[in-house]
């Protein structure tokens, strides 16, 4: 079912220290890109794909506003956000990259580290989990977090590691106290309750896997003592998680369920046959919990 997302403004005033301004990649959302401060020097917060209307508004912006960026803050390695670093230094080329797990020319950045100018004070978070190298910010003054791709504005977020992925979340909602900036889509006004959704949403997805690999085949046999719990391919589970799943989001899908899967066989809870992409339930595990 297709998501009816509200226009964003290419450039945008969010507060007295925040402009967003939008990545102009193609696709239906746009990356955000974050320009944080009140002074003649600024810190910029992803840099988008490096799109010439994104840079072009990057300039127009830092001229009316008599600023210039100092340094850059990177929330994970992906084309859409680090993709203009190029084009920044261009026009900033004293302009100092941080990302963590820093590539060549970039520095690293530490958990709880705080990046200053005038008029505000940024705190790094490191959350792992839709990227390994993944870090969200704190606007301090303003109790604002930057989310990166880890919460988006409209729909759910992918992830690499869900396990990791979870205790990040866990670990933004203890810190998240106000709205939240995310890297797609509008800001969300109710940050706490977006996270807490985020992870119920995600419990949610893995308990009906197992509700799933909980379906015991029934034969004339069957007994409380002599029950058979039948292997399930990663297809076969999404098929039946989402029954009317168009064919061009299957892939993204099964991504989600084979994370899920490896999550559960990592925590002993299931069990894949041989490793050939069938999984069953391990029942030892249920009698010991």
């Amino acid at each position: 079912m297709a998501v009816h997302l509200p226009h964003l403004s290419d450039v945008e005033k969010l507060s007295s220290r925040v402009i967003r301004v939008l990545g102009g990649n193609p696709g239906h959302v746009s990356s955000n890109t974050y320009i944080v401060g009140t002074g003649s020097v600024r810190i910029l917060i992803d840099t988008g794909a490096g799109r010439r209307i994104w840079i072009e508004n990057i300039q127009n912006v830092l001229e009316n506003e008599k600023a210039t960026i100092s340094q850059a803050v990177i929330t994970h390695w992906h084309h859409d956000h680090v993709g203009g670093i190029k084009q920044l230094l261009d026009i900033a080329p004293n302009a100092v990259i941080y990302k963590n797990l820093p590539e060549h020319g970039q520095l690293e950045i530490n958990d709880g580290q705080i990046f200053q100018v005038e008029g505000a004070s940024i705190k790094a978070v490191l959350c792992p989990g839709h990227t390994i190298d993944h870090t969200a910010f704190i606007l301090e003054e303003e109790d604002v977090l930057f989310t990166g791709d880890a919460i988006l504005g409209h729909g759910t977020a992918a992830f690499e590691d869900l396990s990791s992925y979870l205790v990040s979340l866990r670990k933004l909602r203890s810190l998240c106290r106000g709205p939240i900036y995310p890297g797609h889509g509008s800001m969300i006004q109710d940050g706490p309750s977006k996270v807490l959704e985020y992870i119920n949403h995600r419990q949610e997805r893995e308990n009906q896997v197992l509700e799933i690999l909980s379906s015991i085949n029934f034969t004339s046999n069957t007994s409380l003592q002599n029950v058979e719990h039948r292997d399930w391919t990663s297809t076969e589970i999404v098929r039946t998680l989402y029954a009317d799943i168009a064919d061009g989001l299957l892939l993204s899908a099964q991504r989600v369920v084979r994370e899920i899967l490896r999550k559960l066989k990592i925590e002993g809870r299931v069990i894949e046959i041989n490793e050939t992409e069938r999984w069953r339930l391990n029942i030892n595990s249920m009698e010991k919990s």
